[in-house]
């Protein structure tokens, strides 16, 4: 596959991933009415470092420990835990309407914690281990037949489709903030919430049946 072939395949085919809905989807939306257009691009900083991570071991070898049921079924267990315990938050502040967007209540949507939202969403979701551990597997050794260059261009490619994607939600969710009221704030943070919970339950019972 020639180099060009390697970034455009990598960039069509994460951009159709990352336009699914998931839990990033609603930690960007969240964090844009709170912090604005730089929301998305830092969640997807803290989801590029995971990836990176992933990229560099996998380019090593070590796909066999990605490839365990029972490794990625753990990981839905923690990360269904995770996410029902973000989903909860996120219902019973809106209930009773402890969030605003006036800027007062948003010091636990720093830019710090929006990096990390970014890479715990990640790594507790199993089937982003999943898909690292199959397709992913083999769109790295695709490249790698290019050398390390083709690596970098498929990660650069991946990446640039997520980049795209979240900036845009990003920058669409922020501009419209101007012309939603705290009532309707807490209704699209109330609907997050319940979003991220049935994410959680989804995660939960896929970990177990990986599990069993």
């Amino acid at each position: 596959m020639e180099a060009w072939g390697i970034f455009f395949g990598s960039f069509m085919i994460g951009f159709s991933g990352a336009m699914m809905p998931g839990p990033m989807l609603g930690v960007t939306i969240d964090g844009s009415l709170k912090r604005g257009f730089l929301a998305g691009p830092l969640v997807v900083l803290g989801h590029g470092i995971l990836e990176l991570l992933l990229v560099i071991v996998m380019a090593f070898g070590l796909r066999d420990l990605f490839e365990n049921p029972k490794i990625a079924g753990l990981i839905g267990l923690i990360g269904g835990g995770f996410l029902a315990w973000m989903g909860y938050g996120m219902v019973k502040s809106a209930i009773q309407k402890k969030v605003t967007l006036n800027g007062s209540n948003n010091n636990s949507f720093s830019m710090g914690n929006l990096v990390w939202a970014g890479i715990i969403v990640s790594i507790t979701n199993p089937y982003f281990i999943m898909w690292w551990a199959s397709t992913g597997m083999e769109l790295i050794r695709q490249a790698y037949a290019v050398g390390l260059a083709g690596v970098a261009l498929f990660y650069i490619g991946h990446i640039m489709s997520d980049l795209v994607w979240y900036s845009a939600v990003s920058a669409g969710v922020s501009r419209g903030k101007r012309f939603i009221s705290d009532n309707a704030y807490r209704w699209v943070i109330f609907a997050l919430g319940i979003f991220l919970i049935g994410f959680s339950l989804y995660f939960i019972s896929s970990g177990i049946k990986m599990l069993i």
